[in-house]
């Protein structure tokens, strides 16, 4: 078997457990999970941040390596709850950007996949009211609806990367959900889609 055929084989939890004796094996949970952990970020936070927290995540990640549990095969939820926790330092510059956002309806990050004029619009509207809602929310539920809503992790990877129990993670959902059809007017949130590439806020 070559090096690249069992690189692309392994299971996050191998991968991370040979690279405890073998440190540039870890490239590759690089190249595996960046790109889906710098698009959840940037949503949250805008690029100029997201660069910074991604590169810390996967820094502190490497670094923590040796304690990861090899049992969970997924890193996943292991990645995303790192980022979360950096994204934690910075409430006030997401605060900021979903009050920009609910203001202009532009989202760098999903616009170029709108191409015809009328979505734009619709797609604008949608974001605006989305990030107002979003904006009010607590961080702990914000955080977990939007681990499940963009960052595609399950109820339980969504527990894992927050360190709490899925019974909490329901309920945070479930709070969220309620608080955003009070602030979109009795609005469904798990019906609306920002653009045709987006997950619905908590679907």
């Amino acid at each position: 078997m070559t090096e690249t055929s069992r690189t692309s084989e392994e299971a996050d939890a191998d991968l991370i457990a040979r690279s405890r004796r073998e440190p540039e094996a870890f490239a590759e949970l690089f190249r595996r999970h960046a790109p889906d952990i710098t698009r959840y970020v940037t949503r949250r936070l805008g690029a100029d941040a997201a660069e910074d927290v991604v590169a810390e995540t996967f820094l502190t990640a490497f670094r923590q390596r040796a304690r990861y549990d090899v049992a969970r095969p997924d890193a996943r939820p292991w990645l995303y709850g790192i980022a979360t926790n950096l994204i934690g330092r910075h409430v006030r510059t997401e605060v900021r950007r979903l009050r920009a956002l609910e203001r202009t309806g532009v989202d760098p990050v999903t616009a170029p996949f709108t191409e015809r004029s009328d979505e734009r619009v619709s797609a604008a509207a949608v974001r605006r009211a989305l990030a107002a809602a979003l904006a009010a929310l607590p961080a702990g539920h914000r955080d977990a609806l939007l681990l499940v809503a963009w960052g595609g992790l399950s109820y339980e990877e969504t527990a894992q990367a927050l360190g709490v129990r899925i019974g909490t993670v329901r309920s945070r959902i479930s709070r969220a959900r309620s608080r955003m059809r009070r602030e979109l007017g009795g609005a469904d949130p798990t019906s609306l889609r920002p653009t045709v590439n987006e997950e619905p806020i908590g679907g």
